[in-house]
């Protein structure tokens, strides 16, 4: 088999929203980087991403001279739809992130990369390993790894189980979510006492629907004509139909990996941490991280300071912790405003009291938005 030996400063494992991120600000700092990405582009473009990205996100572009990146402008864009509890709409925020820049700047970007593994990382020089479509191999050397691979990847993978310790909570529930050939609808979410529902556009011709459900169900107990029902009992209204192309469940958790380090691996995004889809923090926690990483590389690179990458754990767990914390309200707010089943009435009540007043004191809405940048 045929394999080819290469060098760079940084390779980055992933092309999701972190991985691209950190790529653009190491590119635009004139510090080399490699991203290697199992997935085809075509798949890449296509996967779900999140939709909301907050106003620190947006200055973080706009610092890094790459706000073309955030989609509809340079500050979340107010669009129909909105929050539907009981019947009542309200209006919400949101964004998005475009992930053509790194490409588009000449940036080394490697599809199809499959097979991948990362080895000697608690040396100098660790290397990453392999296998191209046509079956030959690459390996590459580097000074750091920047695992941006998500939950599952091989990044953390690659870290001796006794060096992490694992933080988790587990939700009462999931979400089912549906890709659905539905052309693109309003931004909607619905509290209701069957539980939560939302739906948002994924392009121009579908859009993804999510309905709350006990966490035990299977996809196979929600067939397509109870899917259409379902939103249309939650949402109060029709809602337009169409082939459904994917549905799956998905648990709602919480999860945080420490440290986010070992050796010249570091952990960045969905890799280190997870939090509940309804926080809407999962792109806000895989930016920081993306800008603590790029910065403490380049201050190591430019000006052989490694204060802050030796910082780099500690200064994004004090973040992620505090994220945790929102994210576990939110969820449980929202969750328990409708369906009662979970936590009981009184808990319902409290939920719906906490909602009006978000919803009537400018004050409190003013903080949730700093607080949240959007839902979803």
């Amino acid at each position: 088999m045929v394999e080819s030996a290469e060098n760079t400063t940084v390779v980055i494992v992933g092309a999701g929203v972190a991985g691209l991120t950190l790529g653009n600000f190491l590119l635009r700092s004139g510090v080399s980087c490699t991203i290697v990405e199992k997935h085809s582009r075509a798949y890449v473009e296509k996967r779900q991403r999140a939709g909301t990205v907050d106003s620190r996100g947006v200055r973080m572009f706009r610092e890094w001279e790459l706000a073309d990146v955030v989609k509809g402008g340079s500050s979340p864009k107010e669009i129909a739809g909105g929050t539907c509890i009981d019947g009542v709409r309200y209006p919400l925020g949101l964004g998005d992130d475009d992930t053509d820049a790194f490409l588009g700047a000449g940036g080394d970007l490697r599809f199809e990369a499959l097979d991948v593994g990362l080895e000697d990382l608690d040396s100098e020089r660790p290397t990453v390993r392999y296998r191209n479509p046509d079956g030959s191999a690459t390996t590459v050397t580097c000074d750091y790894v920047a695992g941006c691979d998500g939950f599952h990847g091989v990044s953390r993978a690659s870290v001796p189980a006794e060096a992490l310790t694992r933080y988790s909570h587990a939700y009462p529930y999931s979400w089912l979510s549906v890709l659905a050939e539905v052309p693109a609808a309003p931004f909607g979410m619905a509290i209701h006492d069957r539980g939560l529902a939302a739906r948002f556009p994924r392009g121009a011709d579908a859009s993804r629907l999510y309905l709350q459900c006990p966490a035990g169900d299977t996809p196979e107990q929600w067939p397509d004509e109870r899917i259409w029902s379902e939103l249309r009992s939650r949402f109060g209204a029709d809602v337009p139909t169409g082939r459904i192309v994917d549905k799956r469940i998905v648990p709602l958790r919480s999860v945080v990996f420490s440290p986010m380090s070992y050796g010249r691996l570091h952990l960045l995004g969905d890799s280190a941490h997870l939090v509940p889809p309804m926080s809407a923090k999962g792109i806000h926690l895989a930016l920081h991280d993306t800008e603590v990483f790029a910065r403490a590389i380049i201050a190591k690179v430019q000006e052989d300071d490694a204060s802050l990458l030796d910082g780099y754990s500690d200064t994004c767990l004090n973040h992620v912790w505090n994220y945790q914390a929102y994210a576990i309200w939110i969820t449980d707010l929202m969750h328990d405003a409708g369906d009662a089943s979970y936590q009981g009435a009184f808990r319902k009540q409290i939920a719906r009291a906490e909602l009006q007043r978000l919803i009537d004191s400018p004050t409190a809405s003013r903080l949730y938005d700093e607080l949240s940048g959007g839902l979803l």
